[in-house]
């Protein structure tokens, strides 16, 4: 049995306690994580704080912080594999997969560091003559970020290279479901030459780890991935130290399709978006909203794609579909699609748990035309479509915005024109016209209402982790006037 640990103040070590982690592919015990508690926190945000103001990382060069972050994009590509592995086994989510993603994850790391020594003040044009005043852009501080277990070293990713470009510290809490290949990445920081205390990793449960770190009193900032109701934990949390927060939560996201689309490779983005890593993605395109003449001949293609996937073990290149992370997500599928049968949904096809040991659940779509069904409202986060149909684009727009959620949109249509229409009407942080789940570290990600708020990738993820210092240099060598005259 592997044993793993938590990443603190440049050593690794032990947390408080330890807990078992699950093969979701089994259900079998397969490792050991170390539990971080209260004690454990405060020592890593310590040694954060340390860093920050007292360290060797606060004298380094923007350009020497880059040069560490490409060190670390090239440890990251050289065992991209080993870490693909890792994430598998411990969340179920496909080699074939994680594989590919955590080989591009190296490209976030890289486009931050030459992003660190471009992070850039201004002079102000003051209106008083005798002033010159500028700003400059400095770390917001000590962040505390917390992670899911889906997609985490790219959800990291998107945390740590800006964070650090900017010359932030951090504690990184991965989650206590499949911590393994974060804990593992810890060795890659290490190894990359990360002063001690800049970079702090360690994984443990809500109440006793993620509140403790949330709350803490030396936390400048919290970026935050996961569900909306953790989300209000975390902002509660937050009041005790005032610290800023960026949310980057769930999602309903529409999928819309109109009758002059290419329905075959429409067809298959569908899929992208909703069986792929096996629905666990707070981008999937979960409501699938498509104009009625076309509507029978669509989920008819989509009927056959989705029982033609292979369903098997993660770690087989060959295999489409995984399992579940964790008994508890299956458990909430099965019910949830009961509730929305019971409400009126159709199934066509699906529906059940797959045969053997595992967390596995068949790709499932669900005729939702005429029902309340409350697949069309609540976060499955598994591979189940729910399927709306409309026949004019008022109700299409309409359909596409009855949500909560505003993370992502899916649009398929050759009719340029009626594209930019509704791109501008789509309530969602992120828009893929005739494509679906595309990423690249130079876009910023991000959504509105329930999706949360803040964006992360690009520039503009770098300047988030700053805050302007104004600096008033007077130029006048004469007295200063009357004190009691505000300048």
């Amino acid at each position: 049995m592997q044993r793993f640990q938590c990443y603190i103040d440049g050593e690794f070590a032990d947390g408080e306690a330890r807990f078992e982690s699950i093969d979701p592919a089994t259900g079998a015990v397969w490792a050991e994580m170390p539990e971080a508690r209260e004690a454990d926190v405060d020592r890593a945000v310590e040694a954060a704080h340390r860093a920050l103001y007292a360290g060797p990382w606060a004298k380094l060069t923007a350009t020497q912080r880059g040069k560490l972050l490409y060190r670390l994009a090239d440890l990251v590509a050289e065992n991209a594999q080993r870490l693909a592995e890792l994430e598998t086994q411990d969340t179920g989510k496909i080699i074939r997969e994680t594989s590919a993603q955590i080989a591009y994850v190296a490209e976030y790391y890289r486009y931050y560091a030459g992003i660190a020594d471009k992070i850039e003040g201004s002079y102000l044009p003051i209106d008083k003559p005798d002033m010159d005043v500028w700003l400059r852009r400095e770390p917001i501080g000590v962040v505390a970020m917390v992670v899911p277990w889906n997609s985490q070293l790219f959800l990291s990713a998107v945390k740590i290279g800006p964070a650090l470009a900017a010359g932030c510290t951090m504690v990184v809490k991965a989650s206590e479901d499949g911590p393994a290949p974060l804990l593992e990445f810890a060795r890659l920081v290490h190894q990359a030459g990360f002063p001690a205390g800049v970079v702090n990793i360690i994984t443990g449960f809500g109440p006793s780890c993620g509140a403790a770190l949330s709350r803490h009193h030396k936390v400048d900032h919290i970026a935050f991935t996961g569900g909306p109701e953790t989300a209000r934990h975390v902002v509660r949390n937050s009041a005790e130290n005032l610290a800023s927060t960026s949310l980057e939560l769930g999602g309903k996201s529409p999928f819309i399709v109109f009758a002059d689309a290419d329905l075959e490779s429409a067809a298959n983005a569908q899929v992208a978006g909703i069986f792929a890593a096996t629905g666990q993605s707070c981008v999937a395109g979960s409501r699938l909203i498509v104009e009625k003449s076309v509507k029978d001949r669509f989920l008819d293609i989509l009927k056959a794609k989705a029982e033609a996937i292979r369903i098997g073990s993660p770690l087989d290149m060959a295999t489409e579909v995984g399992p579940l992370a964790t008994r508890r997500q299956r458990d909430h599928i099965e019910v949830l699609v009961g509730h929305s049968l019971a409400a009126g949904a159709r199934l066509v096809t699906g529906g059940s748990a797959a045969e053997g040991a595992g967390y596995y659940y068949r790709p499932t779509i669900l005729d939702c035309d005429g029902s309340a069904s409350p697949s069309l409202e609540e976060e499955f986060f598994g591979p189940v479509l729910s399927v709306l149909s409309f026949e004019t684009e008022a109700e299409a727009l309409a359909l596409a915005n009855n949500t909560r959620y505003g993370l992502a949109a899916g649009l398929f249509t050759r009719d340029l024109t009626r594209a930019h229409r509704l791109m501008k009407g789509i309530r969602a942080g992120i828009v893929w016209v005739n494509t679906y789940r595309a990423v690249s570290p130079i876009a910023p990600f991000g959504g509105f209402g329930l999706s949360g708020h803040g964006r992360e990738g690009g520039m503009a993820a770098a300047l988030d982790y700053t805050r302007t210092k104004t600096v008033w240099l007077r130029t006048s060598d004469d007295p200063i006037p009357d004190p009691f005259v505000m300048r």
